[in-house]
């Protein structure tokens, strides 16, 4: 559904994105992770044909990316990492354009999320705050049902429990088979929904892999009478045999979090 081949776009300043080549399945929810200027936004704008990559290429249904962006955004769902909205409007005058612009006459979708997402959309835009504007942001990228979302940091502003509805309606449109790519800092969201994550650094691919391997080879310790014990993913059995040869008094377990797993690499490919 998605797929980049040796994207390279660099800026003035040297920075930019290098050799970045990926492919997301149709049906898959694919993790972009990265720290702010790592090269997430830049790729996902050539995506969305908003520019065009010096070198390399950029295919949604296999379509070039650039030449065909009208038509591929008919299909696409997008959230911006910073949304713009026209300040004049009101929420839902804005939602309602938006159904103009894409021939959309059934609005009953746009009014289920936002009754899901508990949302106000009477207001002027301009007056509402960050969390209201990102719920009207994610309202807008799927009203329209498309099959394809690529969402940069979707859940930035929202309180706990509108993240936790968030992750809900990303497991409800993978079930449905919809293909989605989203940037995120959240690593709970990423465990939660993602199969596939791919990490940035410096414009460059540092490490791709399926979340549940990466989840292996996090360390977990054990504090076993007081003293602590980091044992490997894949490990856990052979430990839990040998202390049950002796005395447990007391245990406690601390996980490690693809956070701590994406950091650990980061610091491997700084001693590189």
């Amino acid at each position: 559904m998605i797929e980049i081949k040796n994207l390279t776009m660099q800026y003035p300043n040297g920075k930019g994105v290098f050799d970045v080549d990926f492919r997301i399945e149709k049906g898959e929810v694919f993790g972009f992770l990265g720290p702010n200027g790592a090269g997430k936004t830049t790729t996902i704008r050539c995506i969305l044909g908003f520019m065009r990559g010096q070198k390399g290429e950029c295919f949604i249904n296999g379509k070039e990316c650039f030449a065909n962006a009208p038509e591929n955004m008919k299909d696409v769902g997008f959230i911006a990492g910073e949304p713009a909205f026209p300040d004049a409007m009101t929420g839902i005058e804005y939602l309602n354009f938006l159904c103009e612009v894409r021939g959309l006459k059934n609005k009953s979708r746009m009014q289920e999320l936002i009754k899901y997402f508990e949302l106000d959309p009477s207001g002027r835009i301009k007056k509402m705050s960050k969390g209201m504007k990102q719920k009207t942001a994610i309202v807008a990228a799927f009203m329209h049902n498309p099959s394809i979302l690529i969402l940069d940091e979707p859940t930035s502003g929202l309180d706990p429990l509108m993240q936790n509805k968030f992750v809900e309606l990303i497991l409800k449109e993978k079930k449905a088979g919809k293909t989605i790519l989203m940037s995120s800092h959240q690593f709970s969201e990423v465990e939660k929904t993602c199969e596939h994550v791919l990490i940035i650094k410096d414009g460059r691919i540092v490490a791709r892999d399926f979340v549940k391997n990466l989840k292996r080879t996090q360390q977990i310790i054990f504090v076993v009478n007081g003293k602590e014990t980091s044992v490997a993913g894949g490990d856990i059995d052979k430990f839990i045999k040998q202390i049950a040869k002796t005395k447990v008094d007391s245990i406690l377990i601390k996980e490690q979090t693809l956070e701590n797993i994406f950091l650990d690499l980061y610091k491997k490919e700084e001693t590189k």
